[in-house]
Order: C-alpha cells, then structure tokens, then sequence
C-alpha cells in the first residue's frame, strides 16, 4: 500500500469501530470469522464480569473452512475454554452463515436457554463493529446493543493477520454492506462521512475489492 492508500483504509477502520465502552449486559454473542481474537476479547470481557453467558455463533465459510474445520463457533468455544471461559457459560451456535443469522440463531438459542436479554455485548472483529451493530439494531430491536472488538490499531491488526491486501479488502468490502445492506432491509441506515466514503472508491478504484458483494 502506498502512504495514501494507508490513510484511506485507516479512515475506514475508523468509522468501522463505534467507540463503545464495554459494560455489564445480558448476554455475549461473539460472532464467528477467520478471526480468534473474537474468542480471545471475549474470554477477557468474560473475567471483567461484563456477561454471565455467551453465544459462539458460526458455522463455516470458504475463508474460514481450512482453519477452522470444525466449524467456527466450535473452534471459539475451545479457544475460550483454554482461556480460562467455564464451559457452563459457553452456548454454541454452529449452523449461522452470515452476521443475520449469527444474530437470529443466537437470539433463539438464548430463549431456549431461558436467558432473558435486554441488552447485548456484541463481540466482533474490529471492522466489522458497525456493521453487526446495525445488523442486530435491525433484527433485534428491542435490546440494547454494546460493540466490542479486539482492542487493535490497524497497523497490529495486519500484522496479526499477515496480509496487507486481504485486510483492507474486508474493510471496503464490510464498508459496501454498511451502505447497501439497508436498501435490501438487512440492517438499519447509518450515516457514512463524506471523507470515509470518499477513501472507500479511491481504495476500490485501486484494486482492494476481492470482498465486495454483487448488488
């Protein structure tokens, strides 16, 4: 990436995270990816006493299938077991394919549960914040919703990574949905800033677009 690219994707990580300080809530819901920091933040949330329960929600994606064989929500559930989560604590949900039904598998695994929620700890990679936000504000409307993420710059997030193009293709690609998903009643409408739109097509317009969907 050039210095300016660099800008462009740092504006866009930016807007991603809501800036949330994480809180006491009902229920955790880590939402399943690629990414075991998920699995990680939320075992250190879990000893912060910010939730009593958690769902690990995620089943397998062509980008996940080959690091987590057995499926992602399985795979965070054994991560947070080795952090120190009790098992007690922990419900799987492992048939979700995408952040609507991480949100609408886990609300049911909940009530089966008997967890009474009013409010969510929403646990996701850190660009992708915003837009599990409006996922769940749409689909679950009624529960407060608290966004938390891996507490990363985005120069330490590709690190962890370890690829440069792939990163800042989730950020234009998850930037895309927070725009088009509302039109297709997906999630709720959020205000995107002139400048944070304006980086998100000079990034496309250089070739950072493997994660874009077709609308």
């Amino acid at each position: 990436m050039t210095n300016a690219q660099f800008h462009d994707a740092k504006l866009i990580w930016n807007y991603h995270q809501m800036g949330h300080t994480p809180r006491h809530c009902s229920a955790a819901i880590g939402l399943g990816s690629h990414d075991l920091g998920v699995a990680t933040t939320a075992a250190g949330l879990y000893r912060a006493g910010h939730f009593p329960v958690v769902v690990f929600s995620g089943g397998n994606s062509p980008t996940t299938r080959a690091r987590f064989p057995c499926g992602e929500a399985v795979h965070y559930r054994e991560h947070a077991l080795s952090l120190g989560v009790p098992d007690g604590v922990i419900l799987v949900e492992s048939k979700a394919a995408n952040t609507g039904q991480n949100i609408a598998f886990s609300r049911e695994l909940l009530a089966d549960a008997g967890v009474t929620v009013d409010s969510l700890l929403l646990i996701s990679k850190p660009y992708m914040e915003r837009r599990s936000y409006a996922t769940c504000r749409k689909l679950w409307p009624e529960v407060e919703v608290v966004c938390a993420s891996e507490p990363l710059e985005l120069e330490d997030y590709i690190k962890s990574i370890g690829d440069e193009k792939l990163v800042v293709d989730m950020l234009v690609g998850d930037l895309q949905r927070v725009v088009e998903y509302p039109k297709l009643g997906f999630a709720v409408e959020q205000v995107v800033p002139g400048d944070v739109y304006d980086a998100y097509e000079r990034l496309v317009r250089a070739g950072f677009d493997s994660r874009l969907v077709a609308l």
